[in-house]
């Protein structure tokens, strides 16, 4: 039986905080990093069966050699798991938010989870292994100036779902586990505190800067009184090791009543609540 679990984007965060747990239950970790020094870190701590694997999402070779690498070591065993966890968060109105950064985005957040898979299927397929996405609230709630990384998350959403029927004739098990505020780095990140929209033309900027400024401390607040991102990663664990896997596990039994009741309210509602939360003011 297959005991070999890739993880992608786990030098830091939820997946470390993955890495970490896993290893110690057991399962023979790969851990994507895209940094050497990462994998290094990774290590310390960890058990000899802990294996830093470079994966870049966005880089087809990168992806190419990480399979064939896997392919080589654990040949016909093949693979118990893959967390798709790499993710990157751009903040910043639409209005003026660059479109490189926009498909930069997408490109980390939705087409490198597909690329990740296609590249792992066939050793999944050997293993009978199953499919972890980390989604995220703001893929079953937009907010403001999280328009990129919001769409992403709903576009995760969509990808899992699909992947699921796909894959079921082969009992490839696919589900999304949906955090909500987790104390991770992402929010700290240059991608995420709005340094995207400074090339704009000052006094487009100057429409939004206030908003940003209080966005941008709101969401560093909520980062930092969020769940430990090993509470994430116990919700994975228990994914990746369910008889019958659900469709989405929610961190916490406060996120899913959270969300079922803003969904029954009307969107001004909402949208009012939101921005209250986040502290949004009009201009």
């Amino acid at each position: 039986m297959a005991d070999a679990v890739v993880i992608t984007g786990a030098s830091s965060g939820i997946g470390e905080a993955c890495a970490r747990l896993l290893d110690g239950k057991g399962y023979r970790v790969f851990a994507g990093v895209r940094r050497d020094k990462d994998g290094a870190a990774l290590r310390k701590g960890a058990s000899e069966r802990m294996t830093p694997l470079r994966i870049d999402v966005t880089n087809a070779e990168s992806l190419r050699g990480a399979a064939e690498r896997l392919e080589e070591e654990l040949g016909e065993a093949g693979l118990a798991g893959l967390v798709n966890n790499a993710g990157i968060a751009v903040m910043g109105p639409l209005e003026v938010l660059p479109l490189e950064d926009l498909r930069r985005q997408l490109e980390v957040n939705v087409v490198g989870v597909v690329a990740s898979t296609q590249a792992l299927l066939p050793l999944l397929r050997k293993g009978k292994g199953r499919i972890v996405n980390v989604g995220s609230l703001s893929g079953m709630m937009a907010a403001p100036f999280l328009g990129a990384y919001s769409a992403s998350k709903f576009a995760l959403e969509a990808i899992t779902d699909a992947f699921r029927m796909e894959l079921s004739p082969w009992g490839i098990g696919v589900c999304i586990v949906e955090p909500a505020n987790t104390s991770t780095p992402i929010w700290d990140k240059p991608d995420a505190v709005g340094k995207v929209v400074k090339g704009v033309p000052k006094a487009r900027r100057a429409l939004y800067e206030k908003q940003m400024e209080s966005m941008g401390e709101a969401m560093r607040r909520m980062s930092r009184e969020g769940a430990a991102p090993e509470k994430v990663a116990r919700v994975v664990a228990d994914a990746l090791a369910a008889g019958s896997p659900k469709a989405r596990y929610f961190v916490g039994t406060d996120q899913r009543v959270a969300t079922s009741v803003m969904k029954m309210l009307p969107d001004w509602v909402q949208d009012s609540l939101v921005l209250r939360v986040l502290g949004q003011n009009k201009p």
